[in-house]
């Protein structure tokens, strides 16, 4: 496609992919073939709809990808089965999407993949990513990525497609999907929100909407989340006129409308702690003790070290620094990020020379680059008022 006709049409082919090939795997052809009988009829809507665009694209697509997939395997024994079968199935049409799509979440999703395959299966499968898209988003060579994403085809090539799925499974994966931020050419973040926002629609779930609600209250603070430099600005430094209103607006109604369902998950618990954060106009009218509160739950739901890490810091805030080094002395030692919080808080309680040496320490440990500056910056700060 070129000029205006492939700006239209990327979009609604990008959308379409996932129920094609959700269409021919339910039909019996297993995921790997169906995904290259997928990526054959694109191809050839790719070279047909700029002079002509069918009047049901989606009915085209399914269409042409079957008959490409009959095409490569003309001459099995078991052709013959699966042009019977086809020929009892029922015409495409939008009954087929939500139910067919939100199998193929769950697919991609299976437990058999470890999670790097599953997010990769997701992207390519589901998401509609090319394999360089995603390898550049990965930061890995496309050989390295077109070699997972084929072991992950062949892992799920025996799964049964009307075994259920586990939706737990499906938002942990977008949720690693979501954390990735923005990478080479794709912006994952943004594909994560897509994806959910999809899966929020085909699902009556409280805890798919939390999660959804989560993303977009974090995405609407990502305008001020970084320097021209590409340093981190922490979040009690932010310009808060740089938040988006709307997405704050529209994550806080769906985080409602799941608690008022009643069935807290740990997603709600979450994005109720991001909302608190995005409701206070300035850092320091912040409802800590709130936040604790919801910390409290949110421990009590997952007994995650990162999420006492987390509540730690909420405690010096609340309560004080002393009170804030209390509970952090429960979290394991080893733990990521353990070191700068501990830097954190006994900066906040005045101890100026042990708060330079942790962030020193902590920068030394950091596991990306923006991490690491902003916590070499730290160290340099206090060095300075120290010398000063």
């Amino acid at each position: 496609m070129t000029g205006p006709d492939r700006a239209l049409d990327e979009p609604l082919l990008k959308e379409l992919t996932p129920a094609i090939t959700a269409v021919l795997v339910r039909r019996g052809v297993d995921f790997a073939t169906a995904e290259d009988a997928v990526q054959e009829a694109l191809l050839q809507a790719a070279l047909s709809w700029p002079d002509q665009r069918p009047a049901d694209p989606k009915g085209w697509l399914v269409t042409v990808a079957w008959r490409k997939f009959l095409d490569a395997h003309r001459s099995e024994a078991s052709r013959r089965d699966r042009e019977e079968r086809v020929e009892a199935e029922p015409p495409p049409g939008p009954a087929e999407v939500v139910d067919d799509t939100l199998r193929l979440f769950f697919l991609c999703a299976h437990p058999s993949l470890t999670p790097a395959s599953a997010v990769a299966l997701t992207l390519r499968a589901v998401g509609g990513l090319t394999t360089r898209q995603i390898a550049r988003a990965y930061l890995v060579p496309e050989t390295t990525m077109a070699q997972r994403i084929s072991r992950a085809k062949r892992t799920v090539a025996g799964v049964r497609f009307d075994e259920p799925g586990d939706p737990a499974t499906v938002r942990r994966v977008l949720y690693l999907v979501f954390n990735e931020g923005y990478t080479g050419d794709v912006d994952l973040a943004a594909e994560a929100i897509r994806l959910t926002r999809q899966l929020a629609s085909m699902t009556d779930d409280e805890e798919t909407a939390g999660l959804l609600a989560l993303m977009l209250l974090h995405h609407a603070r990502r305008p001020a989340r970084t320097r021209p430099d590409g340093s981190l600005v922490p979040l009690v430094e932010q310009d808060r006129s740089r938040w988006d209103t709307a997405l704050i607006a529209e994550g806080v109604v769906i985080l409602q409308a799941a608690l008022a369902r009643d069935r807290l998950g740990e997603f709600q618990a979450q994005a109720a702690i991001a909302a608190l954060h995005a409701d206070a106009p300035r850092a320091e009218e912040t409802d800590w003790p709130q936040i604790v509160e919801w910390y409290d739950e949110l421990l009590r739901l997952t007994g995650s070290p990162v999420v006492a890490l987390n509540r730690a810091v909420a405690v010096g805030e609340a309560d004080g620094a002393a009170a804030g080094l209390a509970a952090l002395a429960g979290v394991d030692p080893d733990l990521p990020r353990r070191t700068a919080a501990s830097a954190y808080l006994h900066e906040k309680a005045g101890d100026l020379p042990t708060a330079a040496r942790l962030y020193a320490d902590a920068a030394r440990s950091a596991t990306n680059l923006a991490e690491r500056l902003h916590l070499t910056r730290q160290a340099a700060r206090i060095g300075q008022a120290l010398r000063g």
